[in-house]
């Protein structure tokens, strides 16, 4: 057997599996994850007493609303980050005495708020916060 043959072989061998895997998955009655649009690396302010004490770096996925698109919502991303930097800075999303986290609840309420806004209502059914790194974490409040 020459070598042509060898990888004709091989590759026509190749091919078949990759398509009866993918008829495999196409088959499956699983519902389709939904649509979500990812914004990393947001720095937001911890301000307590009306002094800025941290910055909080969060990572959001947003749960798009039925009929909305990650190419049709990824252009109105610098929107989203806006709007909630200016929130945050509005009325903080502070937890009291942690210097090192946000509320993720108001969080949550002011991304959906501003993607009303900003994408119509919606457009956004869900905001999860992936992560939570603060810029600082020495010089916390004690509690005694």
């Amino acid at each position: 057997m020459n070598r042509r043959s060898l990888i004709t072989a091989g590759t026509a061998a190749l091919a078949g599996a990759a398509a009866t895997s993918a008829t495999a998955s196409s088959s499956s009655d699983a519902p389709a994850a939904p649509a979500a649009l990812s914004i990393a690396g947001l720095g937001l302010p911890v301000i307590e007493g009306g002094r800025l004490r941290n910055y909080v770096f969060v990572a959001l996925r947003l749960q798009l609303g039925r009929g909305k698109t990650v190419e049709q919502m990824r252009p109105k991303e610098a929107f989203f980050r806006d709007a909630l930097v200016k929130a945050a800075h509005r009325t903080p999303f502070t937890v009291a005495g942690d210097w090192t986290r946000l509320n993720e609840q108001a969080l949550s309420a002011a991304v959906v708020s501003a993607a009303n806004a900003i994408a119509g209502r919606g457009s956004i059914t869900g905001v999860e916060i992936v992560s939570q790194s603060p810029r600082r974490r020495t010089g916390m409040p004690t509690t005694r």
